[in-house]
């Protein structure tokens, strides 16, 4: 990639320091937050089959890709 920068010294460190960290939330979820993810997952809940279905037929389609695009 021409023009692509090295990352410094420092900022390796500072990768370094905040691969050690513990992650998590600073607050918990506001009320609104919370009602937001369950209606969300009301609503795409149903998808879940339609989609893992996809999923696998995609995927065995992929399998046995012939011609252009195989990988070999």
């Amino acid at each position: 990639m021409e023009g692509a920068a090295e990352p410094t010294d420092a900022t390796r460190e500072a990768e370094d320091v905040d691969a050690t960290q513990a992650h998590a939330a600073d607050r918990p979820p506001t009320k609104g937050e919370e009602t937001a993810a369950e209606e969300s997952r009301e609503t795409y809940e149903a998808d879940a089959k339609d989609v893992a279905e996809h999923y696998e037929e995609m995927s065995d389609i992929g399998a046995h890709v012939k011609g252009e695009g195989a990988i070999d």
